[in-house]
């Protein structure tokens, strides 16, 4: 009797009911998240990966700027129809120095995960100046003035810096060489390092 006027008196009360249904949810989350924490699989990087260089940091930050992610994702899942298409399916360890993560969840355009030295330099070129000549079909917007801005390089090391503070194993070298790497190039050569990088390092 007394065990179903508790039962009760939790159907009854909204505001008791509904923190203990939080308490619930969150003590699931614990134990599915927290193991991710200490596997190998989530917290190392794939074998031979390698961090951006400056040029493809740069360019990876051109990409944000842009809002590539809003219609690209960076995430092949495991479905047979997307590994197909795309290649193979997308590992943790593909990710574990991204700051912030990339993956997205819109795909107006092509999932870019597996780009990387897929096309040329050359395509990717007059893919960002005019994608209709290169895909007839394609709804993308152009990016010609990213043919125009010149990169400066100021800020480049100081990006390294913070990154290897996350744990980006960054050299002393690769950091006092950052800037001479991107100055005088332009934004849509970084933006075409950071896509040729993608999905390389998983053999």
């Amino acid at each position: 009797m007394s065990n179903k006027n508790h039962h009760d008196k939790i159907e009854r009360s909204v505001g008791l009911l509904a923190i203990l249904t939080i308490v619930a949810i969150s003590f699931g989350t614990l134990v599915l998240i927290t193991p991710l924490f200490f596997m190998d699989e989530t917290t190392q990087p794939v074998d031979g990966m390698k961090p951006y260089t400056a040029l493809q940091l740069e360019g990876r930050d051109i990409y944000i700027r842009e809002g590539c992610v809003g219609c690209h994702s960076q995430m092949v899942r495991p479905f047979r129809a997307e590994v197909e298409r795309y290649g193979h399916y997308s590992v943790a360890g593909e990710s574990v120095w991204d700051h912030p993560f990339l993956w997205g969840s819109k795909r107006t355009g092509p999932d870019l995960a597996r780009v990387g030295e897929r096309y040329s330099d050359a395509w990717h070129h007059a893919h960002l100046m005019d994608p209709r000549s290169v895909v007839p079909q394609s709804n993308m917007p152009g990016y010609p003035w990213l043919d125009k801005n010149v990169l400066d390089g100021k800020h480049t090391a100081r990006k390294m810096e913070v990154l290897r503070s996350y744990g980006v194993p960054y050299s002393d070298e690769d950091i006092a060489g950052a800037a001479a790497a991107v100055q005088g190039k332009t934004e849509v050569q970084a933006l075409i390092a950071y896509l040729q990088s993608l999905g390389t390092h998983l053999k």
